[in-house]
């Protein structure tokens, strides 16, 4: 990858020379992070818990860190494996690769090399689109899949979808973009965290400090713009699985904020799989596990935990 061990480099000095960047919450002091080659680029991972394996997916506007309180609850009966995607949070960010099928493949080459071969797979956000791939990649080793309150291209009604103009940021992208947003990082997520809340005030202001810190890091911008810019092959690539009559069969739930997807969540994965459940988080938009992480955490425990 080019020029990877500059950027791991300038990563860390940029980190370095953060002050002091806000608390969220942390994940329990068993976790180990590390960074891991996988799939021609380095992401950052942490693991911990004992029992049978569940993978943690985060989306765009935050990373790993948003799944602090979910693994603490799993990791009493699970390993539980929380990578930062491609080019987000800690991890490495390379030229190319931010279409889903290969960061699906970036997943599964991490869980090879912890030598897991089954697991569960709880997922949000763009978190939901490299889930999918990965996914539909390794079928026999999905054991459960919970999806959290984002489309999947080409997957339902995706192009109904893409018409709501909330979702203007899909195309939002370029290097006049990025000097838009250069030095305004915060500025530009928090019309995230606002407009997609069912109240802004409950994702806190620790939290918009910590990730913007993040997002403003060498590269990660850039990187973000560039999930985005994948979404029109990540819709050939999951139309093209469609096509050839293949479903998931693994037990799904979708799972959607009251104010925000809602029971659209289901309806998506129904076009794709045999099993599928609903949930709805009451007085929630968006950002689940900020806004009632409590109910979205027992929510997707029961889940995991089924018969």
């Amino acid at each position: 990858m080019k020029n990877s061990g500059r950027l791991l480099a300038a990563l860390s000095l940029g980190l370095m020379s953060l002050p002091a960047m806000a608390q969220v919450p942390p994940f329990p002091a068993a976790f180990q992070s590390r960074d891991m080659a996988a799939n021609g680029t380095t992401l950052h991972v942490r693991v911990g818990g004992a029992g049978p394996a569940v993978v943690l997916l985060h989306g765009y506007g935050e990373t790993g860190d948003m799944w602090a309180p979910l693994a603490a609850a799993l990791m009493k009966d699970h390993v539980v494996v929380v990578p930062d995607l491609r080019g987000m949070g800690l991890s490495a960010h390379p030229d190319g690769g931010y279409d889903k099928a290969t960061q699906g493949r970036d997943i599964a080459a991490i869980l090879d090399q912890l030598k897991i071969d089954k697991f569960a797979l709880v997922t949000h956000d763009i978190g939901n689109m490299v889930g999918f791939a990965l996914a539909t990649q390794n079928p026999d080793r999905v054991t459960r899949f919970a999806l959290l309150d984002a489309p999947v291209p080409g997957v339902g009604p995706w192009e109904e979808i893409l018409k709501n103009p909330l979702l203007w940021h899909f195309r939002f992208r370029g290097p006049d973009m990025e000097r838009l947003v250069a030095g305004r990082e915060r500025i530009y997520l928090d019309r995230f965290w606002n407009e997609f809340s069912a109240d802004p005030k409950k994702f806190d202001e620790a939290s918009r400090e910590h990730y913007a810190a993040l997002y403003a890091l060498p590269g990660a911008m850039h990187s973000g713009f560039a999930q985005f810019a994948a979404f029109d092959q990540d819709a050939i690539d999951n139309r093209a699985w469609l096509a050839t009559g293949k479903r998931l069969t693994m037990p799904v739930l979708g799972i959607g904020g009251a104010k925000s997807f809602g029971p659209t969540m289901a309806l998506v994965m129904r076009s794709a799989a045999t099993d599928v459940r609903e949930g709805v988080i009451a007085d929630s938009g968006h950002w689940l596990m900020e806004e009632q992480p409590e109910a979205t955490v027992k929510m997707v425990v029961d889940f995991l935990n089924a018969a």
